[in-house]
């Protein structure tokens, strides 16, 4: 039978069950009917239990709503299997509500997709753990910084640098630290500030990290050139009228020595000319080396081209042929792949080779078995990289730090320029060179394009 009403089905059904009922009471005082009375008690029992089922779809509906929403089962549907305007309307009503979860979670979806390519895109290294080590957020940038591919736990981070992980988590909320950090056998400069949030009643902290290394060599190499600039600038203005003077005078010397030798002794004459003589060497000993130092601050600009990395290195063993051979220094080259090529000055990156070159030469003449190695390779970001090998004794490792700094110089003749001069045109084709050293093993020079 079909009702258009919920409440009149219950009726309907309640006033069926009592008649039901009434027939059944009376076929078991009145009667012998025994089957019918039995099959009369059979339909009130069916009868019960389908006015039960009928009252609760309802309560069934409903619970599965409220299950759809508490486990975000937004797949749900609710359809009319119940007759009249209440369930249509509820059942509406349901579905509405349903569509409205579903439009908020993808408007939530979308925007936290958006978020996550933003954060991966962004040149800032980011890292977000909580209270207990676990890594919830690493972008792109911060794995690209430390050199890793993926991180679960910031204690993984201790295979890679000694002690990192256990700074980054002492590091409080809202302050700003400075980490030296080994990487690639060059150290690098890190700058983090670290921020604390809560998430989810869990405590997070953010690390965003900035490599300052580059930043601080250019500073650095900025001030050594204008404090060059404006010693060279007064000591030339002193200089030049010095040496200008002292030539002048032993010229006129050398032309009125007879007249001279009349009133003077000749005694006191030589002496003139010797101290004369000895202050024009003085002075163009000193403009020389005044010049040397203007070098710091005339690199050109590197002229840009492709350069086989084989002909770079046929052409540096041609160059110090002769060299290796006086001092019987085996040398060696070594290509991985034998195709590698960079893009840079060839004539200034062939002098940062030579001078590496002579310095490892320098560095193993005390060797019984003298070796020096150039190669070259790429690293896991497939950049290329030119290293200088030496068996020599090594660089003692209080003075790795300082053998780039202008004048800093552990060679009796040396001008402490040759590194820095070095270093400063590997900055000016965006790359780093860098060192590591093992006493009495060997000592490596990396240039990174």
């Amino acid at each position: 039978m079909d009702y258009k009403y919920f409440h009149l089905q219950c009726v309907l059904r309640v006033v069926i069950l009592s008649l039901t009922i009434t027939l059944l009471v009376f076929l078991l005082l009145s009667t012998q009917f025994w089957v019918t009375s039995l099959f009369v008690g059979a339909l009130g029992i069916w009868q019960i239990v389908a006015l039960i089922r009928y009252v609760e779809k309802t309560n069934t509906q409903l619970t599965r709503f409220l299950l759809s929403i508490t486990y975000s089962d937004f797949s749900q549907t609710f359809t009319n299997t119940l007759k009249g305007s209440g369930f249509e309307e509820l059942n509406a009503a349901f579905n509405e509500v349903i569509r409205q979860f579903q439009r908020v979670r993808m408007e939530k979806e979308e925007h936290a997709r958006y978020l996550q390519t933003i954060v991966d895109h962004v040149g800032v290294a980011l890292m977000a753990f909580n209270s207990e080590g676990q890594v919830e957020l690493c972008n792109n940038a911060a794995r690209r910084l430390l050199r890793i591919s993926h991180l679960k736990h910031i204690t993984d981070l201790d295979a890679v640098y000694a002690d990192f992980a256990a700074k980054l988590s002492a590091a409080s909320p809202g302050g700003t630290y400075l980490f030296k950090l080994l990487q690639d056998g060059g150290i690098i400069q890190l700058s983090v500030h670290a921020t604390a949030f809560i998430l989810h009643q869990q405590h997070y902290k953010l690390a965003a990290m900035y490599n300052i290394q580059h930043e601080l060599e250019e500073k650095e190499m900025e001030a050594w050139q204008n404090l060059i600039r404006v010693l060279t600038h007064e000591i030339m203005n002193s200089i030049t009228p010095i040496s200008s003077l002292a030539s002048t005078a032993r010229i006129l010397l050398q032309q009125d020595v007879q007249d001279e030798d009349v009133a003077r002794g000749k005694e006191t004459l030589s002496d003139i000319r010797e101290a004369v003589a000895t202050i024009e060497k003085r002075s163009q000993g000193l403009l020389i080396f005044i010049e040397n130092y203007r070098k710091l601050t005339r690199i050109p600009t590197p002229q840009l081209t492709i350069i086989p990395v084989k002909e770079l290195f046929e052409r540096i063993r041609t160059l110090m042929h002769e060299q290796f051979e006086r001092y019987s220094i085996t040398f060696t080259m070594s290509l991985d792949p034998e195709s590698l090529e960079i893009t840079a000055d060839q004539a200034l990156i062939e002098q940062v080779l030579l001078n590496l070159c002579k310095n490892a030469l320098e560095a193993v003449s005390g060797s019984k078995t003298p070796e020096i190695q150039l190669r070259a390779e790429t690293d896991n970001f497939g950049r290329p990289v030119i290293q200088v090998v030496d068996n020599g004794p090594g660089i003692k490792e209080e003075l790795v730090e300082k053998i780039f700094i202008p004048f800093f110089t552990t060679k009796p003749q040396g001008s402490g320029i040759g590194l820095s001069l070095s270093r400063q045109i590997m900055r000016l084709h965006k790359g780093t060179l860098s060192v590591t050293s093992q006493s009495e093993r060997d000592t490596v020079f990396s240039l990174r394009f």
